[in-house]
């Protein structure tokens, strides 16, 4: 049975195109964000996913439209691929290293929506700055977690991701990103017969 969704999303600020196929797939990712498009390729390969996203967005302002707008897309693409989510593992986890950091995540595909995300990002410069402005290139940290939350909510899912200790902030996203990636794999698995859960539904 085929578990693929086509999501359309069309705004004044952004036009999104994303295709997903659960069961893997080419990755083609083009979002006008390179470090977005660098951590999205790590969500698919990781998760062993079919994978293609077209976006345009008002990127001329910021990338904070672009990110969110996939997210959300994303999301959707998740719920209509899953169906009735007959079979399938939920939950999913993954611990991953990258270097000196480590990401830990884990979700379960419960049709409610939350998000914990712990990830203190390494100030970038001399006075210990918070995280507002912090950037990896023109990337900006913030986004990390914005496209976490629109994920999360338009997926309807539980995800935790945390990263106890890192000292580079493009691995410490990285291995957040590639961590989502490994724990989706693991959920969206058809390892049983019915809906996994005592309600008989999700």
């Amino acid at each position: 049975m085929s578990r693929t969704a086509h999501i359309s999303r069309n705004t004044h600020e952004t036009q999104i195109d994303v295709v997903l196929d659960l069961d893997g797939g080419d990755i083609e990712i083009a979002t006008g964000v390179g470090f977005f498009d660098h951590m999205l390729h790590h969500v698919a390969k990781h998760g062993r996913l079919g994978l293609k996203v077209v976006a345009q967005g008002d990127t001329h302002i910021d990338d904070h439209h672009t990110v969110e707008d996939v997210g959300i897309a994303l999301g959707e693409a998740l719920v209509q691929a899953l169906g009735d989510k007959h079979g399938i593992e939920r939950y999913g986890h993954a611990v991953v290293p990258m270097d000196e950091a480590l990401a830990r995540c884990a979700l379960d595909l419960s049709g409610r929506p939350h998000l914990v995300f712990r990830i203190d990002f390494v100030p970038t410069d001399t006075q210990g700055a918070a995280l507002t402005g912090q950037s990896i290139g023109r990337f900006d940290l913030q986004l990390v977690r914005e496209f976490m939350q629109a994920l999360t909510n338009h997926a309807r899912m539980n995800l935790h991701v945390e990263a106890p200790y890192g000292d580079n902030n493009h691995h410490l996203a990285e291995a957040a990103f590639k961590a989502l990636g490994r724990a989706l794999r693991q959920a969206v698995a058809v390892t049983g017969d019915g809906v996994p859960s005592t309600k008989g539904v999700l």
